[in-house]
C-alpha cells in the first residue's frame, strides 16, 4: 500500500490533505470533527490582533456559480477573518494540538502592517505549540480595505518586510499565503523567499462578483440591497491556481521553495495534479463545505489506489514530476502534427463538433445527408475544439502523424524542419531572425 505520510517543512501529517484557513477551521468543534474524519492537517481560520472586534455581516455571505445538475463550480464569499476572541482561539488551538499531536496544525494570521503588531501576536501563537504559521496576504475583500490581506500581498516590498519580522519573532515554520489578484505571481513569491519564508501557499481567493439580481440590481450576495466584491474559490479556479503554482515552481529564483497548493482541489486527481506541479501538500476548503469533512476519505483512498497502480511508494516520488514539462511557447515542438479522428460507432450524431468547427474554427468536418461526420484532414489544424465540445468521451481523439507522413493540410512531409525552433529564422524570438 502507498504511504500517504507527508513531511512538509519538517511537519509530519498522515496524508497530504489539509483544510485551508476558512469557515471549516474556525473553531475547536469543527477541527476535531475534521481530524476524526481523517484530515492530515488544518490551517486555523485567520486570527487578527486584539482590539476592536471583527464584525461579520448577518445576511448572506456566499454567492455561487453552478454547472449542470446544480453542481457547485464556484463559491464567492464576503466573510471576514475570525470574529471570535483571540484568546478563545488560542486556547482551542492549544487543546486540539495536544490531543492530535500527529496532525499538522498551522495558524493563519492577519494583523496590521506594523512590526509591533506582529511582535505582539507571534509569541502568543507560539505558546499554543502549533506547528507553524501562515501569513494571510491574500484575502481580497473586507480586510484589504483596512490595509491587510491582499493589500499587502500586492506589494512585494511589504511581503518581504513582514516575512522578515515573522522570522525574527517566531521560531517555527513561516508560510506566506499569496494572492492571485496580481499580474505576475512570481514577484510576491520571490519577495517571500527573500524575506526568509519557509514556504508559500497559493492561491487565495480571486476578487469577484458572481451575479447580479436583475430585480433590484444588487450584486449577490446582497446585504440590504447592496453588494461587494468577494473571494472566488472552488473547482472553477483550479486552472488559474495550477498555472501560478507552476510559475513559482519553475522560476529559477524560487526553485526549491516548498509550496502548499490551494484552489479547487475536489478529488484525489486534483491533488495529484497540484503535487506533480511541485506542491508538497494541498489545502482544501470548498469541497469540504460542499460535501462535508468525510470527502477526505475518498480523496485519500483514490490517491492511494493511483499511487499503487503507478508504483509510487511515497507521495514524494511524484511531487514536481510535471514541472520540467511546463515550458514557454517558443520551446514547443512544431514537428508534432496530429489530426482529429471520429469513432463512428461511438458517435451519437449530435453535430456539435460540426457546428463548432464550421462556425468558429477551420471548416474541417463534413456532414453527409445521413448526418455522418468526418474529418477533412487537409483542413484540420488539430486545434482540439471538436474533442472538447463532443459530449461522448473518447468519441473524438487526436492521432499523431509520424515523421515521413504526408501532412494533407500543408502538402509537406512531416519532418524535422522545426526541430530547433528556438533558432529557426521563422521564429520571431530567434536570434537567427535578427
Amino acid at each position: 500500500m502507498a504511504d500517504l505520510t507527508t513531511d512538509f517543512l519538517g511537519i509530519s501529517s498522515p496524508n497530504p490533505f489539509w483544510l485551508a484557513s476558512a469557515p471549516p477551521t474556525d473553531k475547536e468543534y469543527n477541527v476535531r470533527r475534521a481530524f476524526e474524519a481523517g484530515w492530515g492537517g488544518v490551517v486555523w481560520k485567520t486570527l487578527g490582533a486584539e482590539g476592536p472586534p471583527v464584525v461579520n455581516v448577518n445576511g448572506p455571505r456566499y454567492g455561487a456559480i453552478y454547472g449542470a445538475d446544480r453542481r457547485l463550480l464556484g463559491l464567492n464569499n464576503i466573510e471576514l477573518i475570525t470574529d471570535r476572541p483571540l484568546e478563545t482561539n488560542l486556547e482551542e488551538i492549544a487543546r486540539v494540538k495536544a490531543d492530535y499531536p500527529d496532525r499538522a496544525m498551522i495558524v493563519s494570521i492577519m494583523v496590521p502592517c506594523e512590526e509591533q503588531a506582529w511582535k505582539d501576536i507571534l509569541p502568543r501563537v507560539e505558546q499554543t505549540n502549533a506547528d507553524g504559521i501562515e501569513l494571510n496576504f491574500g484575502c481580497p475583500h473586507g480586510m484589504s480595505e483596512r490595509g491587510m490581506g491582499a493589500a499587502v500581498g500586492q506589494v512585494p516590498e511589504y511581503i518581504e518586510m513582514v516575512t522578515r519580522w515573522c522570522k525574527q519573532y517566531y521560531a517555527r515554520p513561516v508560510i506566506v499565503k499569496l494572492t492571485p489578484n496580481i499580474t505576475d505571481v512570481r514577484y510576491p513569491a520571490r519577495a517571500a523567499h527573500n524575506g526568509g519564508a519557509d514556504a508559500v501557499s497559493l492561491i487565495n481567493t480571486i476578487s469577484s462578483i458572481t451575479s447580479v439580481n436583475l430585480d433590484d440590481f444588487s450584486p449577490e450576495p446582497s446585504i440590504d440591497g447592496k453588494g461587494s466584491h468577494g473571494g472566488y474559490c472552488g473547482p472553477a479556479v483550479k486552472p488559474i491556481a495550477m498555472n501560478m503554482v507552476a510559475e513559482i515552481a519553475r522560476d529559477p529564483e524560487t526553485a526549491g521553495l516548498p509550496i502548499s497548493g490551494i484552489g479547487g482541489v475536489t478529488t484525489w486527481r486534483d491533488a495529484a495534479e497540484f503535487m506533480s506541479l511541485g506542491c508538497g501538500n494541498v489545502q482544501v476548503c470548498t469541497a469540504a463545505m460542499t460535501y462535508g469533512f468525510r470527502v477526505v476519505e475518498e480523496m485519500s483512498a483514490g490517491l492511494s489506489r493511483w499511487m499503487d497502480e503507478k508504483g509510487y511508494a511515497n507521495v514524494s516520488d511524484f511531487v514536481g514530476r510535471a514541472v520540467p514539462n511546463v515550458t514557454d511557447w517558443q520551446y514547443l515542438n512544431l514537428n508534432y502534427v496530429t489530426k482529429a479522428r471520429i469513432d463512428q460507432d461511438a458517435c451519437i450524431k449530435c453535430g456539435r463538433c460540426y457546428a463548432a468547427c464550421e462556425d468558429t474554427s477551420h471548416q474541417a468536418i463534413s456532414m453527409s445527408d445521413t448526418r455522418v461526420f468526418e474529418v477533412i484532414d487537409a483542413d484540420c489544424v488539430a486545434c482540439n475544439l471538436c474533442v472538447d465540445v463532443c459530449p461522448v468521451e473518447d468519441c473524438i481523439t487526436m492521432e499523431r502523424l509520424t515523421a515521413g507522413t504526408l501532412d494533407p493540410r500543408t502538402g509537406k512531409i512531416v519532418s524535422d524542419e522545426y526541430a530547433n525552433w528556438t533558432m529557426h529564422p521563422n521564429n520571431p524570438m530567434s536570434t537567427a531572425a535578427e
